[in-house]
């Protein structure tokens, strides 16, 4: 299946962020139970990060971004590719 990475930047205050964090952990813990081989995680330097995973496709990406609890709050903006591995 094809690699995905949701690039992401916080749009809300920290406090608000943070009562959503718990969620987006068990939403991407699920990811992994279902096969996504999910990993997240945020930039140090600045506010967002970004979220790697399996699809098979750009729409079932795009409708797996969607049930972000980041996502679904207004937390952060985001951008959505198709990550082609050239080496492993």
């Amino acid at each position: 299946m094809p690699w995905f990475v949701k690039i992401e930047e916080g749009i809300v205050e920290k406090p608000v962020f943070d009562q959503h964090v718990p969620a987006h952990k068990a939403y991407v813990q699920d990811l992994i139970a279902k096969g996504h081989q999910a990993r997240t995680g945020y930039w140090k330097q600045r506010r967002g990060g970004m979220m790697l995973f399996v699809a098979a496709s750009m729409e079932e990406a795009q409708a797996i971004v969607a049930d972000d609890p980041l996502v679904k709050n207004g937390c952060v903006n985001y951008k959505l590719y198709e990550w082609c591995i050239v080496a492993d």
